[in-house]
């Protein structure tokens, strides 16, 4: 133990985060029945207020990249650019939403090997391997964080990398979504249509097809 109130800051974080360590442990009645309602009532609340928190830090640095590229601040061609950002739609590019958050993933692990390399003074590799069990929260307990300055650290690194790591995997999923939904998008819209199909299509049954009529008939193929 180090002060009481670094100690239950970091107890507090470390359950949120659901990482668990076991180095602290609730041991009477009464500090594990506030576990359990803390754990029940405070979970979702940190989790709306700290997810708000990352959504408006990514929203900030979309809407930079975005107004960088249509002001023609960047010298990379213009297939390129549109490769990352799609200034049209307004918007960054599935694709690289996905490479700033494995990108930030990447920086917290690197954080976290840096606080227990030099402040709780464990070797490179034990501190690459805390690190990484800690930000995937896996945290298997068998290293823990020891000091005041570590744990006081440790409480902001954890909670950014937990936010950092479930944002990844959002993007990741809806990176696969957005792939298959393109890849049926544009098998539909390639399909060659029967004489049934086009009397399906045909809305007003004027005995032609408008292209209003084809978007339409298409859209609802693809539901």
């Amino acid at each position: 133990h180090t002060h009481p109130v670094v100690d239950g800051l970091y107890f507090c974080i470390v359950t949120m985060c659901t990482i668990g360590y076991g180095d602290i442990t609730p041991d009477s009645a009464v500090t594990k029945l506030f576990s359990v309602m803390f754990v029940l009532v405070g979970f979702g609340f940190m989790d709306i207020l700290l997810s708000g928190m990352v959504s408006h830090v990514l929203d900030l640095q979309e809407n930079y990249l975005l107004e960088a590229a249509r002001n023609d601040s960047f010298d990379e061609p213009e297939r390129k650019r549109s490769y990352i950002i799609d200034v049209k739609k307004g918007r960054m590019r599935i694709r690289l939403k996905v490479g700033l958050a494995l990108g930030v993933v990447m920086l917290c692990i690197g954080f976290g090997v840096l606080i227990m390399h030099f402040i709780e003074k464990i070797d490179w590799l034990d501190s690459f391997y805390f690190s990484v069990m800690s930000v995937t929260t896996v945290g298997y307990g068998d290293r823990v964080v020891k000091t005041l300055p570590g744990r006081l650290l440790a409480a902001i690194w954890l909670l950014v990398s937990t936010l950092a790591v479930a944002r990844a995997f959002l993007y990741l999923a809806e990176a696969r979504v957005d792939k298959r939904n393109r890849e049926r998008a544009k098998r539909v819209l390639g399909e060659n249509m029967s004489i049934s199909q086009f009397f399906a299509a045909d809305i007003d049954h004027n005995g032609c097809v408008s292209k209003a009529e084809f978007v339409v008939y298409k859209l609802k193929k693809m539901e």
